[in-house]
């Protein structure tokens, strides 16, 4: 158990303990770096599948593909699992692994701050100090909820949360309730209180494509043989990935290939809502893929529901209890529920970090995320972000991505023990040039700029204010995964204590080559 407050030198401070940095601790473990400490804001393991706990919450992508390779689960009782399957696998994984002797919980980062002369990080927290040579920041971009900013709400005299931090002492039975958003967490919400609630007013700014959820218990047989003969387990995860793998084609290249998923869609919403009136109201008027896919086969029948109302209008204004829709219809409720997002392109965490030259990160990132494959921004030396800018996918799993990253994670610290002559040798650092970070994220924006992210119509959660996209990667796991396979020292200064940029080290090959060749893998190794 920690001390209250601690003062602490280790290697590696890792900061969450979702899926990105229990993966993090885990391959440090089995690369022999024991030095480290998890940095854990809430009282357990599991990031955003502790937070969210909302009536209906589950994931979209099937769970032998949403978990971790080294981690393999044969009891998964659905093809898609819900949140209390999930959080318990990630406990398993911080038991099975022994990772809680380096968790420290209730422990929220409240500044972290690069000291050049030392060559290492400073991290106060809520519970003491630490000092880290390395910072590799989990915290996700599903971490913070999002409440936008509406007018009179301060005046209303009910009950208000977002989904990510769902009340359960409140009681909804009865109750008339407002759900705010229609994204992929108000989709599960809807058809989960509809039954229980008087009434339910669904107020929708954008309509979402909706495929069917292609869900059913995973049998015991299956279950039996995929503990008894783990190649069959790999088998299925496999060919989960695949399917996955040859749609990316369609999302990044061919956007009008998606014609026929959509009529998919439309007859999906025909079979369940009949009134043409409400069906116009519910179809999207971009192209499918440009915002997330929901997956439900139950939101349809919902709506249809007669205690269900969907206002086609976003959410204006509040006058005491009554909401008023931009399109003048007003609702008096309750209580209000949004599902209105999280903070992705704008990270919280950004604010606490301040890099070599004393401005934060989020400072750095004021006219758009961007890093070096997706993993370190320049001026931030030994920081590195899981999940990071143009690290999202749209159809794939994130688990896929964040091992990814967990690799080039680890040869950065191989990198980083030969420059320093192993670990008994000088300290020493890597620090992301400028060039190669705009290189690398100029050529991820050109390849951009024919996906349907960019060219669908709509306007996403995936673009940041100035309309570009740095949320989601332009291509296959694959092709991600090749270009984390290794630091390439061309793309870095070295720093050592008193000496600032290593000259012979900090080459300018990388900026040189041009950004086709950082990006496929070609040129200097």
């Amino acid at each position: 158990m920690a001390a209250e407050h601690e003062h602490k030198h280790v290697r590696v401070a890792v900061i969450g303990t979702g899926f990105g940095g229990l993966g993090a601790a885990v391959r440090l473990r089995r690369a022999g770096v024991t030095d480290f400490v998890v940095l854990e804001r809430r009282e357990d393991v599991g990031g955003t599948w502790h937070d969210n706990t909302y009536p209906g919450c589950a994931c979209d992508v099937p769970s032998h593909l949403y978990s971790f390779s080294f981690a393999p689960n044969p009891d998964w009782p659905r093809n898609f699992s819900g949140q209390p399957h999930i959080r318990a696998y990630l406990e398993n994984v911080a038991d099975n692994f022994g990772l809680r002797q380096h968790i420290r919980f209730n422990t929220e980062v409240q500044q972290m701050t690069w000291e050049s002369d030392e060559l290492h990080w400073r991290i106060d927290t809520s519970r003491g100090s630490y000092t880290a040579e390395m910072v590799v920041s989990a915290t996700g971009p599903l971490s913070d909820p999002k409440i936008p900013d509406i007018p009179g709400l301060e005046s209303f005299e009910g009950k208000v949360f977002h989904s990510a931090q769902w009340d359960h002492g409140y009681d909804l039975r009865g109750k008339r309730v407002a759900m705010i958003g229609t994204g992929a967490s108000a989709i599960q919400v809807v058809p989960a209180i509809q039954p229980e609630v008087r009434s339910l007013t669904l107020f929708q700014r954008t309509p979402p494509w909706v495929m069917p959820r292609m869900d059913r218990k995973i049998t015991g047989a299956e279950r039996w043989l995929h503990a008894k003969v783990p190649s069959t387990r790999a088998l299925r995860r496999q060919a989960l990935w695949m399917i996955r793998e040859l749609q990316v084609g369609a999302f990044t290249k061919h956007p009008k290939q998606l014609g026929l998923v959509e009529k998919l869609a439309s007859a999906h919403m025909k079979r369940a809502v009949k009134d043409p009136a409400t069906r116009r109201k519910l179809t999207p008027d971009y192209r499918i893929g440009c915002k997330r896919i929901l997956l439900s086969n139950n939101y349809y029948p919902a709506l249809a529901e007669p205690n269900v109302d969907l206002v086609d209008s976003g959410l204006k204004e509040v006058r005491g209890n009554t909401l008023v829709a931009s399109d003048g219809t007003e609702a008096e409720v309750d209580a209000i529920v949004f599902g209105t997002g999280f903070h992705v392109t704008d990270m919280p965490i950004a604010e606490r970090v301040k890099g070599a030259d004393g401005s934060t990160l989020a400072e750095s990132w004021k006219d758009g995320m961007e890093a070096l494959r997706g993993c370190t921004a320049s001026g931030f030396p030994n920081f590195m972000t899981i999940i990071g800018p143009n690290t999202g996918l749209g159809n794939s799993s994130m688990i896929l991505m964040i091992e990814a990253q967990l690799q080039y994670m680890v040869d950065y610290l191989r990198q980083l023990d030969t420059l320093g002559g192993g670990r008994t040798g000088g300290r020493v650092a890597l620090d992301a040039r400028r060039e190669s970070v705009r290189a690398w994220n100029a050529h991820v924006q050109d390849r951009m700029a024919r996906t349907v992210w960019n060219v669908g119509g709509c306007d996403s959660w995936y673009l940041d204010d100035n309309g570009r996209n740095t949320t989601v990667w332009p291509g296959t796991t694959a092709e991600f995964r090749k270009v984390t396979q290794e630091v390439r020292l061309e793309e870095y200064d070295v720093l050592r204590p008193g000496a600032g940029k290593d000259a012979a080290l900090a080459g300018t090959a990388a900026a040189g080559k041009g950004a086709d060749a950082i990006y496929t893998g070609e040129g200097a190794k």
